[in-house]
């Protein structure tokens, strides 16, 4: 069988041919819009130039498919306690030198392309079977599989799932617009306070920016947001740098923005790091309160008191967590909270289910 003739290739979205350089695409997925020659891979390592044509080598090729509580994620505000059948493939336009699932995000074709095809039809009827209540495109970078992710989406809105993704936020707005409507919500993941130096020192990016344009582009079309930022011990804890990311989320995206400081522990090519000191994250967590966010979480630290969700009005415990789990859900039905009514930015009513898994 030929590689086109595999079911896991697919013709690409958004590329064009370049005239003035024959055989050569430009891919319009992400923000660093690769030149591809002929023959070569897209920085992705994913999209290959396929006699002057862009294919996805991915569509499909699932390198996890697990059922997750929400709040993995991390999605604390959006349809609490519901389960996402989470889905992944290779590959990632960021270079992480701290990345956690480096063994599937920075694989590269030229090392092997492996994985196991499911279709969008078959995703979405798994999702159903394991009694999941959306779709969740995660672990690595879901804009490199964007082919796969917008017709699963679909198809899981056809079916009465909702759909989220956990992305690094460097998606372009053409590839966004096309996706938003069926786009739920998403976790946008920030390293390092969003400082360039940072970015490209340690991430392989050339430029943050974009990201807060991706953002501001969601917050438009209606998609529900959290945001995460890694703090990495001595390189990327810079109070600055979080104070200044805070006060762009509470100016461009408002106050009532889930916002989740995550404990970094030593991953990948960066294992001579020690975890972040837990004082680190709260006195970080402190400095984005200040500068006015509502709902600020620390991640990576089972049991932390900022697990919880306070209420902003009155201090009270509104929502009781312990890593992925709700312990106890103090709203009222309308989501507000019981000794103030003040409203919390909470999508959905909590109803943890029971689940018999049945998968493949």
């Amino acid at each position: 069988m030929g590689l086109l003739e595999k079911e896991n290739v697919r013709e690409a979205l958004l590329w064009k041919p370049l005239p003035e350089k024959p055989g050569y695409v430009k891919c319009n997925l992400c923000h660093r819009r690769c030149v591809i020659a002929p023959g070569a891979f897209g920085v992705c390592g994913v999209r290959k130039n396929i006699d002057g044509k862009l294919y996805t080598l991915v569509y499909g090729l699932l390198t996890a498919a697990n059922v997750d509580p929400i709040e993995k994620k991390p999605l604390m505000h959006y349809r609490p306690g519901s389960y996402v059948f989470s889905v992944s493939t290779v590959g990632c336009n960021f270079f992480c030198k701290f990345c956690q699932n480096w063994e599937i995000s920075q694989s590269r074709l030229e090392k092997g392309l492996y994985g196991q095809y499911i279709s969008p039809k078959r995703s979405v009827e798994l999702a159903i079977r394991n009694g999941a209540d959306g779709i969740s495109y995660t672990y690595n970078e879901p804009t490199v599989f964007y082919e796969y992710m917008l017709d699963t989406a679909k198809l899981a809105r056809e079916k009465g799932l909702f759909n989220t993704m956990v992305t690094n936020g460097y998606m372009t707005p053409e590839a966004l617009e096309e996706l938003a409507p069926y786009m739920d919500a998403a976790t946008v993941d920030f390293k390092g306070g969003a400082n360039s130096d940072f970015y490209k020192n340690y991430m392989g990016v050339p430029d943050p920016k974009p990201i807060f344009e991706t953002l501001k582009a969601m917050k438009e079309h209606n998609i529900f947001i959290e945001v995460t930022n890694l703090v990495v011990p001595n390189v990327g804890d810079y109070v600055e740098d979080i104070r200044a990311l805070a006060r762009w989320v509470v100016d461009n995206l408002g106050p009532e923005t889930p916002f989740h400081l995550l404990r970094f522990y030593p991953h990948y090519k960066m294992t001579e790091q020690p975890p972040t000191d837990v004082k680190t994250l709260e006195k970080l967590a402190k400095v984005a309160k200040d500068e006015g966010l509502h709902y600020v979480y620390i991640g990576n630290v089972w049991g932390h008191p900022l697990e919880n969700t306070y209420c902003p009005n009155c201090g009270y415990t509104v929502v009781e967590r312990q890593g992925f789990y709700i312990l106890k859900w103090n709203l009222d039905e309308d989501n507000k909270c019981p000794k103030c009514s003040a409203n919390i930015n909470i999508i959905g009513t909590y109803e943890r289910k029971k689940r018999d898994l049945i998968f493949w």
